[in-house]
């Protein structure tokens, strides 16, 4: 078991599969692939209802009956009543393309079977064919070249049929008039996968190649169709994400030209940061959506600003050396949030402040033959210190350079001796880490100006790194498809994962606990989390729900051990082989019997009390640390304001006085006491509390009560002064009794 294992992957919405769509009681539900597993979603508001477990294969097919779902996987058809697997079919000989519900039968189609009721044609037409009569009803022809993808005929009275093309084109087709309606041009940016008009609703379903699924609706038969609501994740690999918020956010970007935010905690809050109205601008200009968007990103804040409070673009566009300009291939925000510093492949450095989008001067080396930072080279990483009093820039040949961040002069410079391919700065303790052409990454002291740490290991070429929030590790990742954690400290590995998929970019959060990726070929982030997920619901004081596939989360085993165990993990040779997260936090919920889910928890507890030894106090005269969560102990140090806050407002209020007919004695604590009624003959039970309190106290018993004792004992009632007092002296003794008995 290594530092970081699988736990769950967000942000792929769907993948290369038509959804199957289905409607309970008054709900309707979309049921998505998403690679090897599935999820549905409620269409009134496109929300997550649940996602499946990994399958062993990816689906190619999906088909929903009621409460059932049933996949296709290879040869093999899982059925699902919910997220659990009650069975499993295995008749085909080759692989399952297609599945359809007919009645309380279901169909399934291979590879050698086709059978085929509406056609579409890869010339983009469109035939309309009556079996029953065996003869064609109308034939369309798309305008736009490509081949049909999807087709799907309207269900609440309107003669239409919607078509997808590989184009990215949604056409609607009126059958009476036998015409074109109307065209969405650019509905996604990719091959339309499938399409479905919802059971007796003037709304239109369709998904994509593109990582969306989106919703149409038409509001009247001569107004093109509306997008109602949607969801989609990158359409292309990210290339860099980064943590935010606290933890709280990844923010994500790639070859899509897109800028995402992707929520860890809900998928509802997921959302791509906007770019001034991109589509109407694209229609009112009559050109593609891309020639508009940004380009491909390749560092946050690159030329462009995002306010994240209403996640739309900025109002001003950084362009560097505006004389001679160049792509910028390197970006950086000073620690007070105020300046930018833009890199360029010319070897421009130019520094920019964020709320005026004005520049603040460009850092030049006298040095050097021309007027530049890095004459001839890119710009390969641009840091800044947590004082804004150093800046650090790195060129592609292997110079890096230390500036004086306000002065803009250069102070100092050394040579790597390889050429560079990235660099990270760690604020807190100023060490430099670089990555070079000979696959070894080094550790630098910015201030002192020499080597301190130096790694080897990967066997191919590094394509990220990142330090831990304290500066006690550096993780790497590696087109080798390996993932190391090194200790800056001790200057050894003390972990490597190998993964499936090479990690293309990885982010550590900031509370260390879980870190997330991305991979070549992989449109989402995935999550990695510790092998006992259990321990995460209760430390973080949140309870783990299933999230979409996509970008990798992987959670840190340390943190959330009974005991250090750097020492199992250090042996600095041994690779561990992980899988890709799946959609859910805990692996092998779709066991077959329902028992397994309920002992999920136990098992998991007793695994990780298994796993890590019993802790115990190593050195005497020591503090040792808790092992109570979190949210036990965070408010010891606030204990002073607790006990303020505690104190009471009013004095203690005296009890209130019993009922005059009801007898009482006096105590000393003030509360109020009862007499009991005189145990009955033959009862060798020892007198109550009350009683013996009297006794003890040598306290004589009231005078009324004496008089209702020896009146009730003799049924005289001449004592009482009233004629009627026997009947209110019976309706007492009853009342006692009662009293008694409660």
């Amino acid at each position: 078991m290594g530092i970081f294992e699988p736990l769950r992957a967000i942000g792929c919405i769907t993948s290369g599969v038509p959804f199957s769509v289905q409607r309970l009681g008054t709900e309707t539900f979309v049921t998505v692939s998403a690679g090897k597993a599935f999820q549905v979603y409620n269409c009134a508001k496109l929300t997550l209802v649940l996602a499946s477990p990994q399958l062993p294969h990816k689906i190619r097919a999906l088909a929903s009956y009621r409460d059932f779902t049933f996949v296709a996987f290879g040869t093999h058809i899982a059925v699902f009543k919910r997220a659990h697997q009650v069975a499993r079919w295995s008749g085909h000989s080759e692989k399952v393309n297609s599945l359809m519900v007919f009645g309380d039968h279901a169909i399934s189609v291979d590879d050698e079977a086709l059978d085929v009721v509406a056609v579409g044609c890869a010339d983009g037409k469109i035939h309309v064919h009556n079996i029953r009569y065996d003869e064609e009803v109308v034939t369309f022809s798309h305008s736009t070249r490509g081949a049909v993808t999807a087709l799907s005929f309207s269900t609440d009275g309107q003669p239409l049929l919607a078509s997808g093309g590989s184009s990215g084109v949604i056409s609607i087709w009126n059958l009476e008039k036998r015409k074109l309606q109307s065209v969405v041009r650019e509905a996604h940016d990719s091959s339309i996968l499938s399409l479905h008009f919802l059971a007796n609703e003037p709304v239109l379903m369709s998904s994509s190649a593109d990582n969306s699924i989106k919703m149409w609706v038409f509001d009247t038969t001569d107004v093109d169709p509306q997008l109602l609501r949607f969801r989609s994740g990158h359409s292309a690999p990210p290339l860099c994400i980064r943590f935010y918020a606290n933890g709280r956010h990844i923010l994500s970007a790639g070859q899509d030209r897109a800028f995402r935010l992707f929520s860890v905690i809900q998928d509802q809050q997921s959302r791509e940061l906007s770019q001034r109205h991109v589509s109407k601008r694209a229609k009112k200009l009559r050109v593609k959506e891309e020639e508009l968007k940004l380009k491909p990103v390749i560092a946050f804040d690159c030329a462009y600003v995002w306010r994240l409070q209403n996640f739309v673009i900025g109002e001003h566009i950084l362009r560097p050396c505006p004389e001679k300009p160049t792509p910028v291939k390197a970006c950086t925000i000073s620690a007070c949030g105020n300046f930018t510093i833009l890199g360029t492949a010319g070897g421009w450095l130019e520094r920019f402040n964020l709320q005026s989008g004005i520049s603040r001067g460009s850092y030049l080396d006298v040095s050097e033959r021309g007027s530049h930072a890095h004459e001839g080279e890119v710009v390969v990483g641009v840091a800044c210190d947590s004082t804004n009093t150093l800046m650090i820039s790195a060129g592609y040949h292997g110079d890096v350079k230390v500036w004086d961040f306000k002065g803009r002069a250069l102070k100092s410079r050394w040579e790597v001796g390889c050429s560079l391919v990235k660099i990270v700065y760690h604020r807190l303790n100023g060490l430099l880490a670089t990555v070079a052409d000979d696959l070894v990454i080094c550790l630098f002291d910015a201030i002192a100006l020499r080597m301190v740490r130096k790694f080897e290991g990967h066997t191919d070429r590094i394509t990220d790194l990142c330090f831990s929030e304290d500066g006690k590790w550096l993780l790497s990742s590696s087109k080798d498809e390996t993932l190391r954690i090194l200790d800056v400290i001790l200057a050894r590995q003390i972990d490597a994962v190998h993964v499936e998929v090479s990690v293309t970019a990885l982010s550590l959060s900031p509370n260390m606990d879980v870190l997330a990726t991305t991979h070549v070929d992989q449109n989402g982030v995935y999550f990695v989390a510790p092998g006992c997920s259990v321990w995460i619901l209760f430390l973080k004081g949140v309870v783990l729900r299933k999230l979409i596939e996509g970008d990798a989360l992987l959670v840190n085993q340390s943190m959330f051990s009974r005991a250090s165990r750097i020492d199992a993990y250090a042996s600095g040779k041994e690779v561990v082989n992980v899988k890709l997260p799946s959609l859910i936090a805990v692996e092998g919920s779709n066991a077959e019997n329902e028992d397994t889910d309920k002992s999920i928890v136990k098992h998991s507890v007793s695994k990780e009390a298994s796993t890590f030894p019993a802790f115990s106090q190593q050195i005497p005269d020591l503090v040792t640390l808790s092992l109570l969560p979190k949210i036990q102990w965070q408010s010891l140090i606030n204990l002073d304001i607790i006990k303020v806050r505690n104190n009471p407002i009013e004095p203690p209020k005296k009890p209130e006085k019993t009922p005059f007919f009801l007898p009482s004695i006096p105590s000393l604590s003030g509360e109020i006491l009862f007499k009991p009624s005189e145990p009955v003959d033959g009862d060798d039970s020892k007198p109550d509390e009350t009683e013996s309190d009297r006794r003890k106290l040598d306290i004589p018993p009231p005078q009324f009560l004496k008089l209702l004792q020896s009146s009730s004992e003799m049924k005289n009632c001449e004592h009482s002064s009233p004629p009627h007092s026997c009947t209110i002296l019976s309706q007492v003794l009853s009342l006692m009794s009662q009293l008694k008995a409660l």
